[in-house]
């Protein structure tokens, strides 16, 4: 069963994000209509690996960008193996510290559809 699982895991993140993203709607309306048949319970797998996928380069990039932050005073950057990478999901996580200007975390929510900056024609 663990092979399985590390086969697919390969497997979900030889795929581009951009790629799946661009089925999140489509999966994500699916879930969201509950019906008690076997398409919506793989509709619900799919939703849930685009979903792992991108919180995977989420998780990733926030990690990332944690080991490129300089020590206090120091500019030195603080070596990879000195650095905790692992997190604990029983406690909280920390609070975050003011935003700099070398990195951005992008906020998990909905992607914004492609059609969003376009104004209604017939909007009232």
């Amino acid at each position: 069963m663990e092979k399985m699982l590390h086969k697919l895991a390969h497997q979900l993140d030889s795929l581009d994000e951009a790629s799946l993203m661009a089925l999140w709607s489509k999966y994500a309306t699916i879930t969201s209509r509950f019906e008690p048949t076997k398409r919506w319970e793989q509709a619900c797998l799919v939703f849930s690996l685009i979903q792992a996928k991108h919180w995977k380069n989420q998780l990733f990039n926030y990690c990332w960008s944690q080991q490129r932050k300089p020590l206090g005073g120091n500019q030195a950057e603080e070596p990879v193996e000195n650095m905790a990478t692992d997190f604990d999901l029983e406690s909280a996580p920390p609070q975050p510290e003011p935003p700099r200007n070398e990195c951005h975390v992008l906020a998990f929510r909905r992607p914004a559809h492609p059609d969003a900056s376009k104004a209604p024609e017939n909007a009232s």
